[in-house]
C-alpha cells in the first residue's frame, strides 16, 4: 500500500481500498471457476439434459455477478459516498453559519488516510472561521460601544449649549468636552483604519536605518507638558546613538503609545524611566512606570484589541493602542515583553535588531 509522508500528521494512507479487499475478489473469482468445472463435470458424469447444463452456468454466474456488484457497491457506499455525504452536510451547515461543526475521522491517528485528513483539515478550518466570527463581532461590539460613548457626550453638551441662559465658563467647559469626546472619536477611527490597515497588509513598511535614539528623544519631549502636570519624574537613560531598520513612522506610534500609557497609569508624583541599550544583534528599550500595574490575567490579553485592564482609565483611550505596537513590531521584525506587579507599576521592552555601528557613549535626560 503507497504511504504519503506528512510530516504534521505522520504517514498517511494513499490508499481507500486495502489489498486484502482485492485478495478476497482474486480469490472469490478463482473458487468460482473452480466451483463452475466442478458443475460442468458433474452434469456431464450425471447425464444431465444439454438446456440445463446452458442454463446451470448462466444461473450460476449471475448469482456470482449479482454478489459481487451488491458487495462492491457496499464498499463504495461505505468507503467514499457515506464519508462525502457527512462532509457535504457539515459543509451545508458552515454555511448557515453554524461553526460548531465536528465531523469525525473515519480512523484512529495511527491508521489515518487522505480522507482523514480532508476531515480533519475541514474540522481545522471550521475552528478558525468560528474564530474569526467571534473576533468579528467582539469587533464590531467594542466599536459600537466605544463610539457611543463620545456621541452622546457630544449630543448632551451640544443639548446644554442650546439652553438660553448660560453662563460664559460654563459655555466654554462645555465646548471642550465636545471637543475632547470629537478628539477620542477621532483617534478611535484613525486607530481603527491604522490597524485595519495593518493586519490587512496594506500599509507596505517604509524600511530604512534610522537613529532610535534621536527618534527616542523626540518622542520623549513631546508628553513634557503631561508629565509636568502630574509632576512625574521622568529619567531616560539613552545612547548616544543606534540605528535600526524599520518603518519611522510607524515605529513612532510605539514609543507615543508605550511613553502615553506610562503616563496615564502613573499617578501624580509618580516616575517613568526609559531605558535604551544595544549589544551586537539587538536594541532594547524599556518603557517602566509606578502605577497601579497589572495582573497576569490582564497581561495574557493586554495586546487584544478594545482591552483595557484599568477601567478607571478607560474615558482616557480606546483600548486599540497596545493591539496596534504590537502588529507594527511584528511587521518590523521585533518583539515586545512586559513585567508588571499590581501596585508596583510595569516595565514593557521593545527588542529590534540593529541595522549598524554605533558609538556606545550614554546620555541622560531628567524631568
Amino acid at each position: 500500500m503507497k504511504k504519503l509522508n506528512r510530516s504534521k500528521y505522520g504517514t498517511v494512507n494513499d490508499n481507500r481500498f486495502p489489498p486484502l479487499l482485492f485478495a478476497v475478489y482474486l480469490g472469490t473469482l478463482l473458487l468460482m471457476s473452480g466451483i463452475h468445472t466442478g458443475l460442468l463435470v458433474f452434469m456431464v458424469r450425471m447425464g444431465w439434459n444439454e438446456i440445463i447444463q446452458s442454463i446451470v452456468p448462466i444461473l450460476y454466474w449471475g448469482m456470482i455477478a449479482v454478489g459481487l456488484t451488491l458487495f462492491t457497491r457496499r464498499e463504495i457506499r461505505r468507503t467514499y459516498e457515506e464519508p462525502m455525504h457527512m462532509l457535504a452536510e457539515a459543509a451545508k451547515k458552515v454555511a448557515d453559519g453554524d461553526f460548531s461543526v465536528y465531523v469525525p475521522t473515519l480512523h484512529t491517528s495511527d491508521k489515518l488516510d487522505y480522507l482523514d485528513i480532508m476531515i480533519m483539515d475541514f474540522n481545522r478550518m471550521v475552528e478558525e472561521l468560528g474564530s474569526i466570527e467571534t473576533l468579528k463581532t467582539d469587533f464590531v461590539s467594542n466599536v459600537s460601544h466605544e463610539m457611543k460613548t463620545p456621541i452622546a457626550i457630544i449630543k448632551n453638551y451640544a443639548e446644554l449649549l442650546q439652553t438660553d441662559r448660560i453662563e460664559d465658563g460654563r459655555r466654554k467647559e462645555y465646548a471642550e468636552s465636545i471637543e475632547n469626546a470629537a478628539t477620542r472619536l477621532s483617534d478611535l477611527i484613525g486607530n481603527i483604519l491604522k490597524l485595519n490597515k495593518l493586519e490587512n497588509q496594506r500599509i507596505m513598511p517604509d524600511v530604512e536605518d534610522y537613529d532610535v535614539c534621536r527618534q527616542l528623544c523626540e518622542c520623549i519631549l513631546q508628553f513634557e507638558d503631561a508629565w509636568d502636570e502630574k509632576e512625574i519624574e521622568l529619567e531616560a537613560e539613552i545612547e548616544d546613538a543606534a540605528m535600526v531598520r524599520a518603518d519611522e513612522k510607524l515605529m513612532e506610534l510605539v514609543w507615543n503609545n508605550l511613553l502615553s500609557n506610562a503616563i496615564k497609569f502613573t499617578e501624580p508624583g509618580g516616575s517613568v524611566s526609559v531605558s535604551q541599550t544595544s549589544d551586537e544583534n539587538y536594541i532594547r528599550v524599556s518603557v517602566s512606570d509606578t502605577g497601579c500595574g497589572m495582573s497576569q490575567e490582564c497581561i495574557n490579553h493586554i495586546f487584544d484589541k478594545f482591552y483595557q485592564g484599568d477601567t478607571s482609565h478607560s474615558k482616557e483611550g480606546n483600548g486599540l493602542g497596545l493591539a496596534l505596537v504590537k502588529r507594527v513590531l511584528e511587521l518590523m521584525d521585533g518583539d515586545i515583553r512586559i513585567v508588571s506587579e499590581e501596585g508596583k507599576g510595569s516595565t514593557f521592552t521593545v527588542t529590534l535588531p540593529v541595522a549598524g555601528m554605533y558609538e556606545n557613549r550614554e546620555v541622560y535626560i531628567h524631568g
